[in-house]
Parts: C-alpha cells; structure tokens; sequence
C-alpha cells in the first residue's frame, strides 16, 4: 500500500501544479482575448464604410481604373499570399485550421508566393518547401497599424508592377468566442468582399447602395484614389491581424480552461483511486490483525 499510494500522490501534486499554471494561462487569455475582440469590433464599422465608398467611386468611371482595382486578366501567372498564424502555442487548434485551409487553397493554385506573419508559419512553410518571401515575428502579440504598413507596401507594389496578379491574405476570422474560420480572401485587385474583417453590403444594397454613388471629387478622381486606397488595403491588411490575434487568444482562452478542467477531473479520479488503495489496505491490516488474534487464542 505505502508505494503505490506514494505513487498517486505524487502524480496529484504535479497535476494540481500543472493545473494552477493552466488556469492562470486562460485568465491570462481572457484578458487579452476581451482587448483584442474590443480592437476588432470597433474597426468594423470604419472598413465597412469604407468599402462602400470604394464601391460606390469605383463605379462612377469604369475606364481607366486605378491599378489596385484593374481586374483585368494579367499575364504573370503569380500569386502572392499573406499568411497570418501565431508566435507562440497552446492554442488548441488554431494554427492547424488555417494550415488546412491553406493546403486546400495550394492544391487549387500554383506559382504562389508568401508573406508570413508569425513563427508558427514559419516552422509550416519549411515542412511544407513553401515558397515565402518575407516573415514578420513579434508581430502578432501586441499589433500596430504602423507596423503592418510595410506589409501593405510590399503587396501593393509587388501587384502594380505586375508581379502577382492577385494578393491573398489568410487569416482567422473572430466569430464568437467558441468559434473561429480560417479564411483565404483577395485582397488585391480590391473587390467588394463581404467576409474580409465581416465588412459587409448587406445594409447598403439596392436603392440605398444607388444613392451613394453621386460625389463631387476635389480633387479629381485619380487623385482621390492614390490617396485613398492605400489606406484601404493597409486597414484591411491590420483588421486580418486583429481578426487572428482575437481569434487565437480566444482559442488559447479555451484551450486552457479545457486543459484545467481536464485536471480536475484526473485528480479526482486520483484521489478516488488513492482512497480505494488505502481504504482496502487497512481491510487487509484489520484482517491480519483478527486472523492473528484467532491464532493466538
């Protein structure tokens, strides 16, 4: 009885040890996850405004359109992704989904080229010979708009000048605490995209979508353009990021507390077993006892 009760008590502690570190992680998490859900909701409505007004210019001069919204067919054969993951783990599987969902986008396109945002993609695109052309660390913990700029820069020259033809970004979509979707959008040739950060037109359809397309521009439209849409896609690059960092401090929140309930659960099942070892260890002292008693009288 004293070993494998030892034993049991052993594996109780570390257990309980292992437990005090989880559930300090998901309320760690869940800190972290209610500032970041914050930072998304609160660009929302700014993206989806700004995809209407973008929708609305767009279709006032169909000639001569700006680059970032020429979606004629071009001749490269490129395609640029930017993939955005984690720096760190325990967050269930949050990083496996969007791999999976990248595969499934790799095996319908060839002659892509990634951006990686993250460590964790990074360990995927050398397991999977990708062919990446720059990786941001330290960059997903504690976003800034400012630092996502040079992301938006590099996809936005690399198209005008013709290198890719389309740029990607796959992210996680934040949808509720217990729910997140991988997702792989255009985002360049601009187009009206109804699940990239939820900006959507569902409000802005039919006659009230017809009554926003008259502007007196000043400057001319051009102009207006080279000003405006760079700021476009660099918002919509940094809401893709904020989506993922939600997304993942929710599913590191939950990953956590299942972890901590899993503990308790196998200590309680420890402790039973632990009381069932000891309890029929003294059975069997008393009937040594008694067994020796009789053998004596």
């Amino acid at each position: 009885m004293p070993a494998g009760t030892k034993i049991i008590q052993r594996r109780i502690k570390s257990i309980s040890s292992t437990k005090k570190i989880t559930k300090a992680m998901e309320m760690v998490a869940a800190a972290k996850m209610r500032k970041a859900t914050t930072n998304v909701i609160s660009t929302r409505p700014y993206s989806n405004l700004a995809w209407q007004i973008i929708r609305n210019i767009s279709k006032i001069k169909e000639d001569d359109l700006h680059p970032l919204l020429n979606t004629k067919e071009k001749k490269s054969g490129k395609s640029m992704v930017i993939l955005i993951s984690s720096d760190k783990g325990l967050c269930g599987g949050f990083n496996a989904q969007m791999f999976r969902e990248i595969k499934l986008f790799i095996k319908q396109r060839t002659n892509l080229d990634f951006i990686i945002l993250g460590k964790k993609g990074e360990a995927f695109s050398y397991r999977e010979k990708l062919s990446v052309t720059a990786v941001f660390e330290n960059l997903i913990n504690n976003p800034k708009f400012v630092e996502t700029k040079p992301i938006a820069k590099m996809a936005m020259d690399k198209f005008i000048d013709g290198t890719y033809d389309n740029v990607y970004v796959a992210y996680t979509d934040y949808v509720s605490t217990l729910v997140q979707k991988p997702r792989v959008r255009q985002l360049l040739p601009i187009i009206q995209d109804e699940d990239l950060g939820d900006v959507s037109s569902s409000t802005s359809s039919g006659k009230e979508s017809q009554k926003m397309t008259e502007y007196l521009f000043e400057p001319e439209q051009n102009e207006l353009l080279n000003m405006i849409l760079p700021k476009i896609v660099e918002t919509q690059i940094f809401q893709a990021v904020l989506e993922s960092v939600a997304s993942e401090e929710s599913a590191r929140m939950v990953a956590m507390k299942n972890a901590t309930d899993s503990a308790n659960e196998m200590v309680r099942d420890l402790k039973f077993a632990y009381n069932k070892i000891r309890q029929a260890g003294i059975t069997q002292e008393i009937s040594e006892i008694s067994a020796g008693k009789a053998a004596l009288e």
